[in-house]
């Protein structure tokens, strides 16, 4: 009798899961898939205030951020999903700017990139690979997207159409111009950026903090918290 019960409630569980809309489970993560209206709001409230709380803690020098808004931002993204990810994402950076501008100009575009981010990882994580060390692929494919998608398609094209027109110095690009040859350009600027400004290291230690925490975090169950 006791047998019956427990396979009739499992039938209904699953027949729940099967009812969830296909949009639903690409846009919301596992942890969000069947919560209430008031835990999607608690936890977008929490995942905002660390995406707060990371862009405080953060260093600006010319058109560079020195922060752990990309590490944040994926973790925001696997944890609740594309959509509230990236909502808490841009609304993190958005309230982080005003607690913590330091004179700067509001770099729109680099919200647009963090949020899109979040967006991303969340996408991939729904990607149903179930294989050894699936995890780490995942991680992988994130850092290798985001990197080219957000860092360099948005955050750097937005800083060399919109942001060097506001701050960089003119001066500074002629003599830039001057010893690369030719005129200052999109690929020059990549280059300065990356290399001599010390963005691509800012990006190597975001994306390694996430191949050490998210496997960390993926192994504490009672999270009910599952990235692969």
């Amino acid at each position: 009798m006791q047998e019956t019960q427990n396979e009739g409630t499992m039938s209904e569980v699953g027949s729940l899961k099967k009812k969830i809309p296909l949009w639903k489970k690409l846009l919301f993560s596992d942890l969000l898939l069947e919560g209430s209206g008031a835990k999607i709001v608690a936890w977008v409230g929490v995942m905002t205030a660390l995406c707060i709380a990371t862009n405080i803690f953060e260093i600006k020098f010319l058109t560079v951020q020195f922060s752990f808004t990309v590490f944040m931002s994926v973790l925001v993204g696997i944890v609740l999903g594309p959509l509230p990810g990236f909502c808490a994402v841009f609304l993190g950076d958005g309230v982080g700017y005003l607690v913590n501008n330091m004179g700067y100009f509001y770099y729109w575009w680099v919200a647009l990139s963090v949020a899109m981010t979040a967006a991303i990882a969340g996408l991939v994580m729904r990607i149903p690979i179930k294989c050894r060390g699936s995890i780490f692929l995942k991680l992988a494919l994130i850092s290798v997207l985001t990197f080219l998608i957000c860092s360099v398609g948005i955050n750097t094209t937005g800083m060399y159409y919109i942001g060097l027109d506001l701050f960089f110095p003119a001066n500074v690009s002629e003599m830039v111009a001057t010893r690369f040859g030719g005129e200052f350009n999109f690929g020059i600027y990549l280059v300065i950026r990356y290399l001599f400004l010390g963005q691509i290291v800012n990006s190597a230690v975001n994306y390694a903090l996430l191949f050490a925490a998210v496997p960390a975090l993926n192994a504490i169950r009672p999270l009910k918290v599952h990235f692969d």
